[in-house]
């Protein structure tokens, strides 16, 4: 696959924003910047091949274990090709534990129970780097918005009660990583990234808690811009792992058809030669838009991770880097494809317009 470069002649007023659910999470607290600090780690290698193919000027990922000093996210920059200048991330909520029974196992203590699934505080968080900066004064942080605040929401329910109880009801945010408006300077503009990642829509029971928690982490993003949560941003782009698609998969597929059906955003359709080439049997959707590759015995291939801009902004290109088999960076991913994670790299490049 031959990806587009940015021209000098543009440089100045277009940007390739990408999201990357790159397994940078490890078993503990401190074991990444471990791991990055002895540079032996094949996969991290991968994965930093990978962003230095691609070259974005603002990226999320949204599985890096977070720690308060930014140690790992300064360390996984600083080796890249070349290093982003700005930096952001926040303590998500998961591994944020509660000491109540949040899965209703009759147990306390487990990963499932803290505030949104994590084995230690910050496992599995989110991370933004960019080559623009990041006007952090004016970030707008809805990871603590209570599940129960969100316009439309359903909570939990089993037998006609509250599962697992009143109590985590009254208590538990929406969020089970994070919810953040960033605002990017570009130039004279700006565009806010509304970044999130979302819980994984499987895991539970019949009371279908991961479900509808997936499905009310995207509604978030619908009162934001309906005005809802506070003032509409300017030039939105709706950016992360939705754990989400309209056709195939588990989770309400009419919640991400709809915000994909949405007049104020834009869907770029980032493809690949690669997804194409791996189409499941039965999948309704178009396979060169999957963006995850997982075995045919479980949920198989799926679009999850998601670039929406705002209408008003220019969509110059898009895609998502899976190369066919027989493109020579194929070998970035390994002999299995696998290399760095089972998720690939979605990218969009945006024209920045002067006002």
């Amino acid at each position: 696959m031959a990806l587009p470069t940015i021209s000098s002649a543009q440089a100045a007023d277009t940007i390739r924003v990408a999201t990357f659910a790159a397994p940078l999470s490890r078993d503990g607290p401190g074991l990444l910047l471990r791991d990055l600090i002895r540079g032996e780690d094949p996969e991290i290698d991968a994965i930093s091949t990978v962003i230095d193919q691609v070259s974005p000027d603002v990226l999320l990922l949204t599985d890096f274990d977070y720690d308060a000093g930014d140690a790992a996210l300064a360390a996984f920059s600083a080796q890249l090709d070349s290093p982003f200048p700005y930096l952001f991330s926040a303590q998500p909520n998961a591994g944020v534990h509660t000491g109540l029974d949040m899965d209703g196992d009759g147990r306390t203590g487990d990963a499932r129970d803290a505030l949104g699934y994590g084995r230690f505080l910050g496992d599995g968080g989110m991370a933004i780097l960019s080559r623009y900066e990041i006007s952090k004064d004016d970030i707008r942080n809805l990871t603590e918005l209570l599940w129960k605040d969100v316009p439309g929401a359903t909570l939990p329910t089993l037998d006609g009660e509250p599962f697992p109880s009143q109590q985590v009801h009254d208590m538990i945010p929406v969020s089970s990583t994070g919810h953040w408006i960033v605002p990017v300077l570009v130039g004279p503009q700006r565009v806010s990234l509304l970044a999130f990642a979302a819980t994984a829509p499987v895991f539970d029971g019949p009371e279908d808690f991961n479900g509808l928690r997936n499905r009310d982490e995207l509604r978030v993003w619908e009162a934001v811009l309906d005005g809802q949560i506070g003032a509409t941003p300017e030039r939105p782009i709706l950016i992360g792992n939705v754990n989400a698609e309209p056709f195939d998969g588990e989770g309400f597929r009419d919640g991400i058809a709809g915000v994909l059906a949405r007049s104020d955003l834009q869907d770029p359709q980032p493809a690949s030669e690669g997804g194409a080439d791996a189409m499941n049997v039965g999948h309704q959707g178009n396979p060169a838009f999957d963006t995850a590759d997982w075995s045919e015995d479980g949920p198989g291939n799926l679009r999850v991770s998601y670039v929406l801009p705002s209408s008003d902004l220019s969509v110059v290109g898009a895609g998502v880097f899976w190369p066919a088999l027989d493109d020579p960076l194929a070998s970035l991913l390994g002999s299995d494809g696998l290399a760095a994670g089972p998720h690939h790299l979605v990218w969009v490049d945006i024209r920045i317009e002067s006002p």
